[in-house]
Protein backbone atom coordinates (compact mmCIF):
# COMPACT_ATOMS: atom_id res chain seq x y z
CA UNK A 1 0.00 0.00 0.00
CA UNK A 2 2.74 2.73 1.06
CA UNK A 3 4.98 1.48 -1.79
CA UNK A 4 1.88 2.27 -4.50
CA UNK A 5 1.36 5.29 -2.58
CA UNK A 6 5.11 6.31 -2.82
CA UNK A 7 5.52 5.87 -6.41
CA UNK A 8 2.38 7.60 -7.56
CA UNK A 9 2.01 10.98 -6.66
CA UNK A 10 -1.38 11.93 -5.67
CA UNK A 11 -3.54 14.40 -7.99
CA UNK A 12 -3.07 17.66 -7.45
CA UNK A 13 -5.94 19.19 -7.77
CA UNK A 14 -6.97 17.21 -4.40
CA UNK A 15 -3.33 17.56 -2.72
CA UNK A 16 -2.31 21.04 -2.46
CA UNK A 17 0.94 22.67 -0.72
CA UNK A 18 -0.36 24.51 2.56
CA UNK A 19 1.71 27.39 2.02
CA UNK A 20 0.34 27.79 -1.43
CA UNK A 21 -1.93 30.81 -2.15
CA UNK A 22 -1.33 31.82 1.32
CA UNK A 23 -4.06 34.10 2.26
CA UNK A 24 -3.50 37.62 4.13
CA UNK A 25 -3.44 36.80 7.67
CA UNK A 26 -6.32 37.90 10.18
CA UNK A 27 -4.96 40.47 13.32
CA UNK A 28 -3.24 38.10 15.39
CA UNK A 29 -5.95 38.09 18.43
CA UNK A 30 -8.79 36.96 16.24
CA UNK A 31 -8.05 33.64 16.58
CA UNK A 32 -7.27 33.62 20.13
CA UNK A 33 -11.00 35.17 19.84
CA UNK A 34 -11.57 31.71 18.34
CA UNK A 35 -10.18 29.66 20.51
CA UNK A 36 -11.07 31.36 24.27
CA UNK A 37 -15.32 30.72 22.02
CA UNK A 38 -13.81 27.18 21.22
CA UNK A 39 -12.90 26.68 24.64
CA UNK A 40 -16.52 28.05 26.15
CA UNK A 41 -18.60 25.99 24.60
CA UNK A 42 -16.26 22.72 25.10
CA UNK A 43 -16.93 23.94 28.91
CA UNK A 44 -20.47 23.70 28.82
CA UNK A 45 -20.69 20.73 26.11
CA UNK A 46 -18.49 18.47 28.83
CA UNK A 47 -21.82 17.80 30.78
CA UNK A 48 -23.33 15.94 28.26
CA UNK A 49 -20.74 13.07 28.72
CA UNK A 50 -18.92 13.82 32.09
CA UNK A 51 -22.49 13.94 33.95
CA UNK A 52 -23.84 10.89 32.81
CA UNK A 53 -22.91 8.61 35.70
CA UNK A 54 -24.49 10.98 38.12
CA UNK A 55 -28.34 10.75 36.94
CA UNK A 56 -27.73 7.38 36.99
CA UNK A 57 -28.44 6.50 40.50
CA UNK A 58 -31.60 8.59 39.75
CA UNK A 59 -32.01 6.39 36.98
CA UNK A 60 -32.27 3.53 38.74
CA UNK A 61 -34.83 4.62 41.09
CA UNK A 62 -37.21 5.37 38.69
CA UNK A 63 -37.16 2.10 36.99
CA UNK A 64 -36.51 -0.18 39.17
CA UNK A 65 -35.84 -4.05 38.18
CA UNK A 66 -33.99 -2.94 34.92
CA UNK A 67 -30.33 -4.23 35.52
CA UNK A 68 -27.71 -1.76 35.22
CA UNK A 69 -26.44 -2.69 32.21
CA UNK A 70 -29.50 -1.81 30.78
CA UNK A 71 -28.77 1.47 32.02
CA UNK A 72 -25.39 1.85 31.36
CA UNK A 73 -26.14 0.91 27.99
CA UNK A 74 -27.34 4.73 27.28
CA UNK A 75 -23.71 5.93 27.71
CA UNK A 76 -22.66 3.24 25.25
CA UNK A 77 -25.33 4.41 22.83
CA UNK A 78 -24.50 8.29 23.38
CA UNK A 79 -20.97 7.31 22.34
CA UNK A 80 -21.92 5.54 19.45
CA UNK A 81 -23.50 8.69 18.22
CA UNK A 82 -21.11 11.19 19.60
CA UNK A 83 -18.40 9.31 17.39
CA UNK A 84 -19.57 7.00 14.66
CA UNK A 85 -21.99 9.90 12.20
CA UNK A 86 -19.09 12.61 12.58
CA UNK A 87 -17.28 11.61 9.67
CA UNK A 88 -20.08 12.82 7.50
CA UNK A 89 -20.82 15.75 10.11
CA UNK A 90 -16.88 16.59 9.24
CA UNK A 91 -16.94 16.34 5.61
CA UNK A 92 -19.94 18.99 6.06
CA UNK A 93 -18.33 21.40 8.32
CA UNK A 94 -15.46 21.23 5.82
CA UNK A 95 -17.64 22.26 3.03
CA UNK A 96 -20.30 24.70 4.29
CA UNK A 97 -18.40 25.79 7.16
CA UNK A 98 -18.93 25.54 11.15
CA UNK A 99 -21.45 28.14 11.78
CA UNK A 100 -24.77 26.12 10.17
CA UNK A 101 -23.55 22.71 11.63
CA UNK A 102 -22.59 24.20 15.53
CA UNK A 103 -26.19 25.77 15.31
CA UNK A 104 -27.88 21.82 14.32
CA UNK A 105 -25.45 20.66 16.89
CA UNK A 106 -27.08 23.14 19.99
CA UNK A 107 -30.60 22.26 19.00
CA UNK A 108 -30.09 18.29 19.03
CA UNK A 109 -28.25 18.34 22.81
CA UNK A 110 -30.66 21.01 23.89
CA UNK A 111 -33.58 18.83 22.73
CA UNK A 112 -31.75 15.39 23.99
CA UNK A 113 -31.81 16.94 27.70
CA UNK A 114 -34.70 18.56 28.39
CA UNK A 115 -37.01 16.13 26.29
CA UNK A 116 -35.13 12.97 28.01
CA UNK A 117 -35.61 14.62 31.67
CA UNK A 118 -39.34 15.74 31.30
CA UNK A 119 -41.29 13.07 29.19
CA UNK A 120 -38.96 9.68 29.33
CA UNK A 121 -41.07 7.25 30.54
CA UNK A 122 -38.65 3.95 29.76
CA UNK A 123 -35.17 3.43 29.58
CA UNK A 124 -35.37 2.61 25.74
CA UNK A 125 -36.69 6.19 25.48
CA UNK A 126 -33.43 7.38 27.22
CA UNK A 127 -31.41 5.26 24.37
CA UNK A 128 -33.36 7.67 21.92
CA UNK A 129 -33.50 10.90 23.85
CA UNK A 130 -29.70 11.28 25.88
CA UNK A 131 -27.97 8.09 23.16
CA UNK A 132 -28.93 8.91 19.64
CA UNK A 133 -29.81 13.04 19.90
CA UNK A 134 -27.67 14.43 22.55
CA UNK A 135 -24.70 12.20 21.34
CA UNK A 136 -25.19 13.32 18.04
CA UNK A 137 -25.29 16.95 18.90
CA UNK A 138 -22.49 16.74 20.83
CA UNK A 139 -20.11 15.07 18.70
CA UNK A 140 -20.65 17.84 15.78
CA UNK A 141 -19.99 20.40 18.30
CA UNK A 142 -16.86 18.75 19.70
CA UNK A 143 -15.19 17.80 16.14
CA UNK A 144 -16.21 21.70 15.14
CA UNK A 145 -14.39 23.25 17.85
CA UNK A 146 -11.60 20.72 17.55
CA UNK A 147 -11.09 21.15 13.73
CA UNK A 148 -11.35 25.62 14.67
CA UNK A 149 -8.44 25.38 16.75
CA UNK A 150 -6.11 22.99 14.64
CA UNK A 151 -7.15 25.77 11.57
CA UNK A 152 -6.60 28.69 13.51
CA UNK A 153 -2.81 27.08 15.37
CA UNK A 154 -0.75 25.07 12.67
CA UNK A 155 1.90 26.68 14.26
CA UNK A 156 0.75 25.78 18.21
CA UNK A 157 -1.08 22.52 17.22
CA UNK A 158 -0.53 20.35 20.32
CA UNK A 159 -1.42 23.52 22.74
CA UNK A 160 -4.60 24.78 21.10
CA UNK A 161 -6.14 21.00 20.77
CA UNK A 162 -5.24 20.81 23.96
CA UNK A 163 -6.56 23.73 25.26
CA UNK A 164 -8.91 23.30 23.65
CA UNK A 165 -9.77 20.03 24.83
CA UNK A 166 -9.05 21.22 28.33
CA UNK A 167 -12.11 22.99 27.72
CA UNK A 168 -14.59 19.39 27.50
CA UNK A 169 -12.29 18.41 30.62
CA UNK A 170 -12.45 21.71 32.40
CA UNK A 171 -16.35 21.46 32.50
CA UNK A 172 -16.29 18.11 34.22
CA UNK A 173 -14.49 19.62 36.70
CA UNK A 174 -16.53 22.84 37.32
CA UNK A 175 -20.23 21.21 37.00
CA UNK A 176 -20.14 18.22 38.47
CA UNK A 177 -21.33 19.32 41.98
CA UNK A 178 -23.94 22.03 40.74
CA UNK A 179 -25.17 19.02 39.45
CA UNK A 180 -25.13 16.90 41.46
CA UNK A 181 -26.69 19.19 43.51
CA UNK A 182 -29.46 20.49 41.57
CA UNK A 183 -30.26 16.52 41.27
CA UNK A 184 -30.86 16.18 45.44
CA UNK A 185 -32.87 19.56 45.21
CA UNK A 186 -35.34 18.96 42.09
CA UNK A 187 -34.68 15.33 41.17
CA UNK A 188 -32.39 13.84 38.16
CA UNK A 189 -35.02 14.59 35.82
CA UNK A 190 -35.77 18.49 36.14
CA UNK A 191 -31.73 18.61 36.31
CA UNK A 192 -31.00 17.46 33.02
CA UNK A 193 -34.21 19.60 31.41
CA UNK A 194 -32.56 22.58 33.05
CA UNK A 195 -28.66 22.55 32.49
CA UNK A 196 -30.22 21.49 28.69
CA UNK A 197 -31.61 24.12 28.10
CA UNK A 198 -28.90 26.44 30.04
CA UNK A 199 -26.16 24.66 27.64
CA UNK A 200 -27.76 24.18 24.85
CA UNK A 201 -28.34 28.79 24.59
CA UNK A 202 -24.92 28.89 25.49
CA UNK A 203 -23.37 26.73 22.50
CA UNK A 204 -26.01 28.47 20.37
CA UNK A 205 -25.04 31.94 21.26
CA UNK A 206 -21.17 31.21 20.46
CA UNK A 207 -21.98 29.09 17.56
CA UNK A 208 -22.44 32.88 15.87
CA UNK A 209 -18.85 33.57 16.98
CA UNK A 210 -16.70 31.00 15.55
CA UNK A 211 -15.38 30.88 11.84
CA UNK A 212 -12.55 29.16 10.15
CA UNK A 213 -9.95 31.08 9.13
CA UNK A 214 -9.80 31.59 4.89
CA UNK A 215 -8.26 29.16 3.09
CA UNK A 216 -4.80 29.13 3.25
CA UNK A 217 -4.59 31.24 5.94
CA UNK A 218 -1.15 30.91 8.00
CA UNK A 219 0.60 32.55 10.76
CA UNK A 220 2.40 35.49 9.82
CA UNK A 221 6.29 34.78 10.00
CA UNK A 222 5.67 31.19 10.88
CA UNK A 223 8.08 28.72 9.27
CA UNK A 224 6.72 25.16 8.80
CA UNK A 225 10.12 23.92 8.02
CA UNK A 226 11.11 24.85 11.43
CA UNK A 227 9.33 22.30 13.27
CA UNK A 228 12.00 19.69 14.62
CA UNK A 229 10.05 17.05 16.86
CA UNK A 230 6.95 17.08 14.79
CA UNK A 231 6.86 15.89 11.76
CA UNK A 232 3.93 17.93 9.57
CA UNK A 233 3.09 17.41 6.42
CA UNK A 234 2.87 20.26 3.81
CA UNK A 235 -0.18 18.50 1.57
CA UNK A 236 -4.17 18.26 2.62
CA UNK A 237 -5.00 15.05 1.67
CA UNK A 238 -8.70 14.06 0.90
CA UNK A 239 -10.51 11.58 3.06
CA UNK A 240 -10.86 9.00 0.72
CA UNK A 241 -6.57 9.13 0.21
CA UNK A 242 -6.43 9.29 4.06
CA UNK A 243 -8.11 5.96 4.21
CA UNK A 244 -5.34 4.32 2.04
CA UNK A 245 -2.48 5.13 4.38
CA UNK A 246 -1.39 3.20 7.08
CA UNK A 247 -0.93 5.51 9.82
CA UNK A 248 -4.38 6.02 9.60
CA UNK A 249 -5.31 2.63 10.62
CA UNK A 250 -2.65 2.89 13.36
CA UNK A 251 -4.47 5.90 14.77
CA UNK A 252 -7.83 4.40 14.55
CA UNK A 253 -6.74 1.45 16.61
CA UNK A 254 -4.70 3.35 19.06
CA UNK A 255 -7.93 5.25 19.75
CA UNK A 256 -9.80 2.54 20.26
CA UNK A 257 -7.20 0.79 22.87
CA UNK A 258 -6.90 4.18 24.86
CA UNK A 259 -10.72 4.75 24.63
CA UNK A 260 -11.37 1.85 27.29
CA UNK A 261 -10.53 2.21 30.36
CA UNK A 262 -11.11 5.83 30.92
CA UNK A 263 -14.54 5.45 29.42
CA UNK A 264 -15.23 3.13 31.46
CA UNK A 265 -14.70 5.00 34.15
CA UNK A 266 -16.72 8.21 33.15
CA UNK A 267 -19.99 6.06 32.53
CA UNK A 268 -19.71 3.80 35.05
CA UNK A 269 -18.18 5.70 38.53
CA UNK A 270 -21.04 5.45 40.40
CA UNK A 271 -21.31 2.21 40.40
CA UNK A 272 -17.77 1.13 40.50
CA UNK A 273 -17.66 3.15 44.03
CA UNK A 274 -20.18 0.78 44.60
CA UNK A 275 -18.31 -2.10 43.88
CA UNK A 276 -15.20 -0.97 45.79
CA UNK A 277 -17.23 -0.39 48.82
CA UNK A 278 -16.97 3.50 49.11
CA UNK A 279 -19.97 4.83 46.95
CA UNK A 280 -21.64 6.20 50.57
CA UNK A 281 -18.21 7.92 51.96
CA UNK A 282 -18.01 11.58 51.65
CA UNK A 283 -16.02 14.06 51.02
CA UNK A 284 -16.50 17.62 52.69
CA UNK A 285 -19.93 16.95 52.95
CA UNK A 286 -20.36 16.15 49.18
CA UNK A 287 -21.09 12.47 47.61
CA UNK A 288 -17.75 10.55 47.58
CA UNK A 289 -18.57 10.12 43.50
CA UNK A 290 -19.63 13.87 42.85
CA UNK A 291 -16.08 14.78 44.52
CA UNK A 292 -13.93 12.51 42.99
CA UNK A 293 -15.79 13.62 39.39
CA UNK A 294 -14.65 16.87 40.27
CA UNK A 295 -11.06 15.80 41.02
CA UNK A 296 -11.03 13.94 37.83
CA UNK A 297 -12.22 16.60 35.85
CA UNK A 298 -9.07 18.81 36.56
CA UNK A 299 -6.92 16.13 36.03
CA UNK A 300 -8.91 15.82 32.97
CA UNK A 301 -8.08 19.44 32.55
CA UNK A 302 -4.45 19.63 33.41
CA UNK A 303 -4.31 16.77 30.83
CA UNK A 304 -4.93 18.19 27.56
CA UNK A 305 -2.41 21.35 28.44
CA UNK A 306 0.29 19.50 29.75
CA UNK A 307 0.43 16.37 27.42
CA UNK A 308 -0.50 18.51 24.15
CA UNK A 309 1.94 21.35 24.48
CA UNK A 310 4.75 18.57 25.62
CA UNK A 311 3.92 17.10 22.47
CA UNK A 312 4.99 20.27 20.45
CA UNK A 313 8.55 19.92 22.10
CA UNK A 314 9.40 16.32 22.13
CA UNK A 315 7.08 15.12 19.44
CA UNK A 316 3.32 13.26 19.56
CA UNK A 317 4.43 9.93 19.56
CA UNK A 318 6.84 10.04 22.25
CA UNK A 319 4.41 12.02 24.44
CA UNK A 320 2.04 9.23 23.59
CA UNK A 321 4.36 6.46 24.64
CA UNK A 322 4.66 8.01 28.14
CA UNK A 323 1.30 9.34 28.84
CA UNK A 324 -0.09 5.59 28.08
CA UNK A 325 2.22 3.84 30.37
CA UNK A 326 1.19 6.05 32.98
CA UNK A 327 -2.62 5.56 32.14
CA UNK A 328 -1.35 1.77 32.17
CA UNK A 329 -0.04 1.88 35.78
CA UNK A 330 -2.69 3.86 37.02
CA UNK A 331 -5.41 1.87 35.42
CA UNK A 332 -4.15 -1.27 37.11
CA UNK A 333 -3.74 0.33 40.53
CA UNK A 334 -7.85 0.74 40.27
CA UNK A 335 -8.36 -2.75 41.18
CA UNK A 336 -6.02 -2.83 44.56
CA UNK A 337 -8.27 0.37 46.65
CA UNK A 338 -11.16 -1.67 47.76
CA UNK A 339 -12.74 -0.10 50.89
CA UNK A 340 -10.25 2.84 50.90
CA UNK A 341 -11.70 6.24 49.76
CA UNK A 342 -8.49 8.39 49.94
CA UNK A 343 -7.00 6.55 47.15
CA UNK A 344 -10.42 6.39 45.19
CA UNK A 345 -10.36 10.05 45.00
CA UNK A 346 -6.52 10.13 44.47
CA UNK A 347 -6.44 7.10 41.61
CA UNK A 348 -8.95 8.23 39.85
CA UNK A 349 -7.49 11.74 38.93
CA UNK A 350 -4.10 10.14 37.88
CA UNK A 351 -6.10 7.85 35.70
CA UNK A 352 -7.19 11.00 33.99
CA UNK A 353 -4.31 12.38 33.79
CA UNK A 354 -3.33 9.93 31.80
CA UNK A 355 -7.11 9.59 29.48
CA UNK A 356 -7.54 13.11 29.60
CA UNK A 357 -5.04 13.86 26.95
CA UNK A 358 -6.21 11.05 24.17
CA UNK A 359 -8.14 13.57 21.65
CA UNK A 360 -5.44 15.80 22.48
CA UNK A 361 -2.66 14.37 20.54
CA UNK A 362 -4.63 12.47 18.18
CA UNK A 363 -6.19 15.51 16.40
CA UNK A 364 -2.56 17.54 17.09
CA UNK A 365 -1.73 14.25 14.87
CA UNK A 366 -3.86 14.73 12.29
CA UNK A 367 -3.45 17.85 11.64
CA UNK A 368 0.36 17.08 11.10
CA UNK A 369 0.01 14.01 8.96
CA UNK A 370 -2.93 14.52 6.58
CA UNK A 371 -2.96 18.33 6.79
CA UNK A 372 -5.49 21.03 8.21
CA UNK A 373 -7.81 21.52 4.68
CA UNK A 374 -9.85 18.48 5.70
CA UNK A 375 -9.36 17.91 9.24
CA UNK A 376 -12.85 17.70 9.96
CA UNK A 377 -13.54 14.80 8.00
CA UNK A 378 -10.23 13.22 8.52
CA UNK A 379 -10.45 13.85 12.40
CA UNK A 380 -13.89 12.49 12.52
CA UNK A 381 -13.39 9.23 11.21
CA UNK A 382 -10.50 8.61 13.61
CA UNK A 383 -12.96 9.73 16.51
CA UNK A 384 -14.96 6.98 15.81
CA UNK A 385 -12.26 4.53 17.01
CA UNK A 386 -14.23 6.12 19.95
CA UNK A 387 -17.28 5.04 19.32
CA UNK A 388 -16.13 1.20 18.71
CA UNK A 389 -14.81 1.25 22.35
CA UNK A 390 -18.04 2.46 23.96
CA UNK A 391 -20.22 -0.58 23.72
CA UNK A 392 -16.99 -2.59 25.82
CA UNK A 393 -16.77 0.73 28.20
CA UNK A 394 -20.15 0.94 28.99
CA UNK A 395 -22.60 -2.12 28.38
CA UNK A 396 -20.10 -4.59 28.29
CA UNK A 397 -17.94 -3.39 31.08
CA UNK A 398 -20.82 -3.36 33.46
CA UNK A 399 -21.68 -6.97 31.23
CA UNK A 400 -18.50 -8.28 32.82
CA UNK A 401 -18.42 -6.85 35.88
CA UNK A 402 -22.21 -8.18 36.93
CA UNK A 403 -20.69 -11.63 35.90
CA UNK A 404 -18.04 -11.30 38.75
CA UNK A 405 -20.42 -10.42 41.31
CA UNK A 406 -20.18 -6.48 40.18
CA UNK A 407 -16.62 -6.12 40.51
CA UNK A 408 -15.20 -4.34 38.00
CA UNK A 409 -11.63 -5.64 38.22
CA UNK A 410 -11.52 -8.20 34.93
CA UNK A 411 -12.60 -4.67 33.04
CA UNK A 412 -9.51 -3.32 34.15
CA UNK A 413 -7.11 -5.34 33.86
CA UNK A 414 -8.09 -5.59 30.25
CA UNK A 415 -8.11 -2.01 29.57
CA UNK A 416 -4.52 -1.98 31.47
CA UNK A 417 -3.16 -4.18 29.12
CA UNK A 418 -4.47 -2.51 26.13
CA UNK A 419 -3.35 0.95 27.43
CA UNK A 420 0.59 -1.33 27.22
CA UNK A 421 -0.28 -2.24 23.94
CA UNK A 422 -1.21 1.75 22.17
CA UNK A 423 2.00 2.67 24.00
CA UNK A 424 4.39 -0.48 21.87
CA UNK A 425 2.40 0.43 18.57
CA UNK A 426 2.71 4.13 19.23
CA UNK A 427 6.64 4.30 19.48
CA UNK A 428 7.23 1.27 17.37
CA UNK A 429 4.84 1.62 14.92
CA UNK A 430 3.11 5.07 14.41
CA UNK A 431 6.70 7.19 14.81
CA UNK A 432 8.47 5.30 12.20
CA UNK A 433 5.34 4.82 9.78
CA UNK A 434 4.80 8.40 9.53
CA UNK A 435 7.79 10.05 8.82
CA UNK A 436 8.88 8.04 6.24
CA UNK A 437 5.36 8.98 4.90
CA UNK A 438 5.65 12.34 5.16
CA UNK A 439 9.38 12.65 3.85
CA UNK A 440 8.07 10.49 0.62
CA UNK A 441 5.22 13.09 0.19
CA UNK A 442 7.48 16.01 0.85
CA UNK A 443 9.72 14.87 -2.11
CA UNK A 444 6.46 14.37 -4.05
CA UNK A 445 5.55 18.02 -4.42
CA UNK A 446 6.28 20.32 -7.53
CA UNK A 447 8.92 22.66 -6.78
CA UNK A 448 7.20 26.25 -6.73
Amino acid sequence: MTAALAKKPLPVEEVQPENSAVAPAPEGKNRWIQLIAGIVVMVVLSNYQYAFTLFTPGMREQFPGTPYSNIALIFSIFVLFETWPVPVAGVLIDTFGIRRLMIAGSILVSLGWIVAGTAATSVAQLYLLYGVITGLGTGIIYLAIVANAIKWFPDRRGLAAGLTAAGFGGGSALTPIPISLTIHAIGWGHAMAIWGAIQGLVIFALALVVSFPPQGWAPSEWDATAVKSVVQTKVDYSWRQTLRMPEFYLLYFIHFLISLGGLMTLGNLSEIARSLQVEKATVLGVSIVAFAATANGIANTASRIVWGSTSDRVGRENTMTIVFLLEAVSIFFVTQITGNPILFVIIFPIVFLGYGQINTLLSATTGDLFGTRNVSANFGMIYTGKGAAAMFSGWGAAAIASAFAGSFAAPYYIAAVCDVFAAALAFFALKPIARRTVARAENSLPQI
